[in-house]
């Protein structure tokens, strides 16, 4: 697999107090299974859609437990110092590394002006997702922010992203960023209405399912919880949701369309 230009989605990963839950609930909704933990990097275990690798979990690391659990996503780098310090020009923070993890490649852990946290992935042998947009696997991600210019700006800042407006959002303030032709994330605007004030910034992930309501069910009957949806949309029939153990993603049928693409304009 060649290597993903800069500023990719390339991987996701998420620490969980109870790991085994996570695996057995994750496993249910998503029909994932799971390699044997790695303990020479604290018991990290990567899960697996159709015999390809797609995310992983691992136990929360010792001192940090007792918070929710987080999906982080990574994004591609070929130079991990010139990223870093392109964040913190840009007003960003580096919150963890770079450091090599063995011969696998190498991490940064990264939080944006606005309070969004996401890694950043110089490939190694491990080059990242093995599937993309099918059943079990990562299809795309979206960065909520209360601090929507400032994100435009520090992303473009950071990474070789085009920043476009997607209009006709029913009133939603949604830009896209773009590599070349190809959006490759998406940005959301948090309002008072739908996020209260406790919710942080984060970076929300979709994973393809092949029926939305009863990936929806599945969650639900597993303990977790439906924040918004199913609804259906130009790019698939979605639904936001929470795991048992606070973690949010969401997930997407994109065979189940509905209505017509929006518009979409440069804004830088």
């Amino acid at each position: 697999m060649a290597v993903r230009p800069e500023g990719t989605p390339c991987w996701a990963d998420a620490m969980f107090d109870d790991a085994d839950a996570a695996k057995r609930f994750y496993g249910d909704v998503l029909g994932w299974t799971f390699a044997e933990p790695d303990p020479r990097f604290g018991d990290y275990a990567q899960a697996y859609a159709d015999g390809k690798a797609v995310a992983a979990v691992s136990p929360t690391m010792p001192g940090m437990e007792g918070g929710a659990g987080a999906w982080c996503l990574y994004l591609a780098s070929p130079d991990l110092d010139a990223t870093a310090q392109k964040v913190r020009d840009a007003g960003g923070e580096v919150l963890m590394g770079p450091m090599d993890v063995g011969d696998f490649g190498g991490m940064l852990l990264v939080r944006d002006p606005g309070g969004v946290v996401f890694g950043v992935w110089r490939a190694g042998t491990h080059q990242g997702f093995d599937a993309e947009a099918v059943p079990g696997a990562y299809c795309w991600a979206e960065v909520y922010t209360r601090e929507a210019p400032a994100a435009d700006t520090f992303f473009s800042r950071v990474f070789p992203y085009r920043v476009r407006h997607v209009e006709d959002t029913g009133g939603m303030d949604f830009n896209v960023y773009a590599l070349g032709e190809d959006a490759v994330l998406g940005r959301m605007k948090m309002n008072a209405a739908d996020f209260p004030p406790e919710v942080p910034s984060y970076l929300n992930v979709y994973f393809t399912v092949p029926d939305c309501d009863d990936a929806v069910a599945r969650v639900t009957e597993s303990g977790g919880r439906l924040h918004f949806g199913p609804v259906d949309t130009p790019f698939g029939r979605f639904a936001s949701l929470g795991d048992p153990q606070g973690a949010a993603f969401s997930v997407i049928d994109i065979t189940t369309t509905e209505g017509e693409m929006p518009k979409i304009t440069d804004v830088s």
